[in-house]
């Protein structure tokens, strides 16, 4: 799952894109709230961490012109304020849940999983297609009841394509929603992967992820 986290503290921002790298999450990152409103009117993300107060563009503005445009993405706003009537005015703008600074890292890893579980896209804690499960919290991968042993990369390329079974997802799509701004678009990263991760799929004659040429990849059955 990919997340962008719009935080001008330097000192906040690089121990949490550790953090939740470790944690299995891809991150994206801006340091002002104009390049935060940008990447995620652009880009598509699982969720938004949004410091309150920033440069240009005030967490609490993005959120507003978000919500005015339709986005529903969800937000965990970070803040400073801890007074009952600031919580409610974010709650009420569509903020879907907030931190109060300074915060411990495994209680924000909380809130995000709590949020992340939200979607109706999702039963549980669990994405399935036929005999494949995936577990996000525990990530645990299974076949046939067989755990199969993933690197947290595959891990996030799999749950992309479980959340969208039976359609073709393009090179680009998967770069953009699997790998940070960081990747190399032109490297074959993506082609690596997906050969690793069929060798750890799949069984004798029972293929599960597609090669469409000149289009991408999809996840389906096997007629």
């Amino acid at each position: 799952m990919k997340i962008l986290i719009v935080e001008d503290d330097q000192e906040i921002l690089r121990p949490l894109r550790l953090g939740l790298k470790t944690a299995g999450y891809i991150t994206d990152a801006a340091r002002d709230g104009e390049r935060g409103r940008f990447l995620a009117e652009t880009s598509s993300y699982d969720l938004i961490i949004l410091d309150y107060n920033l440069p240009k563009l005030s967490g609490r503005d993005i959120t507003k012109q978000l919500r005015q445009n339709g986005n529903s993405i969800p937000i965990l706003m970070l803040t400073v304020h801890s007074e009952l009537s600031d919580k409610i005015d974010l709650l009420t703008l569509g903020v879907d849940d907030y931190l109060t600074k300074p915060f411990a890292f495994s209680e924000l890893l909380a809130r995000v999983r709590t949020i992340l579980r939200r979607p109706p896209n999702r039963i549980g804690q669990i994405l399935q297609f036929g005999d494949l499960r995936l577990d996000t919290d525990r990530f645990v991968v299974t076949r046939k009841n067989r755990p199969i042993r993933l690197s947290p990369k595959e891990f996030s390329l799999l749950e992309y394509f479980l959340k969208n079974p039976s359609r073709i997802l393009s090179r680009q799509e998967i770069m953009e929603h699997v790998w940070d701004e960081n990747a190399d678009p032109f490297s074959h990263t993506i082609e690596v992967h997906m050969m690793n991760l069929r060798k750890k799929l799949e069984n004798p004659g029972r293929q599960l992820i597609f090669t469409i040429s000149n289009r991408g990849y999809k996840l389906d059955r096997q007629d």
